[in-house]
């Protein structure tokens, strides 16, 4: 008879991670095999501190005071529910806080890169739905896949997968960015792709993106 454990060792400040499977058979031998023994890096912060899951973060353009618009908002594109994900026209808007949730919620305390996670605003809103982000089907008219609001947290796999996303560093190492390609279904076959801002009609939605990304920082709301 055979029993599988899983365990995690993590470290807090640079939230390394091990995942093995103890197998223990009817002779007493114990066998550990490293599933995932890389390193995971943690998301920082304006001011250098690692994003912790659940705390309320603005998320802004990494250029303060460069570029057009502030912070992430919502707003309906098409007068109705669900709302999209929308950068603030000013710069000066903080726009509203969002959580992050990792997969691994109750053993990571830190939001790591390259991890999946849901992200959800901080917020309330007309439409009776969620406020977690998602990634909505292809629009007819524009041929864009839109992040949306109304995405369920938790619950990782096939029945979730637009729900989940990834912080990475930008390229050119002057901010983050966030990517849609999720690791919650190893048999889904997904379009990846970074986030980015489709200004359309002097509004600024977020969507899936072939071409530059929209480079960000997170701002601890205090």
């Amino acid at each position: 008879m055979y029993t599988m454990c899983f365990f995690y060792s993590h470290l807090k400040l640079s939230a390394a991670a091990f995942l093995c499977i103890i197998v223990l058979s009817s002779s007493g031998l114990i066998l550990c095999q490293s599933l995932d023994p890389g390193n995971f890096q943690a998301v920082l912060d304006v001011d250098g501190q690692v994003l912790q899951p659940g705390a309320k973060y603005y998320i802004l353009p990494a250029v303060q005071g460069g570029g057009n618009g502030g912070g992430l908002g919502l707003s309906s594109r098409a007068g109705a529910c669900p709302f999209n994900v929308m950068q603030e026209s000013h710069k000066q808007s903080n726009g509203l806080p969002v959580r992050f949730l990792p997969v691994n919620y109750k053993m990571n305390a830190n939001v790591s890169l390259s991890s999946d996670m849901n992200i959800v605003f901080h917020a309330a809103t007309i439409c009776v739905q969620s406020t977690g982000w998602k990634v909505g089907g292809v629009d007819e008219i524009t041929g864009r896949r839109y992040v949306k609001s109304g995405g369920l947290t938790g619950h990782p796999g096939v029945n979730t997968v637009s729900n989940w996303f990834k912080v990475e560093k930008n390229e050119n190492g002057d901010g983050y960015k966030i990517v849609f390609c999720p690791s919650v279904c190893s048999f889904c076959k997904l379009v990846c792709g970074n986030v980015g801002v489709f200004d359309e009609n002097g509004k600024k939605w977020l969507g899936l993106s072939d071409g530059d990304p929209h480079i960000i920082t997170f701002r601890l709301v205090s």
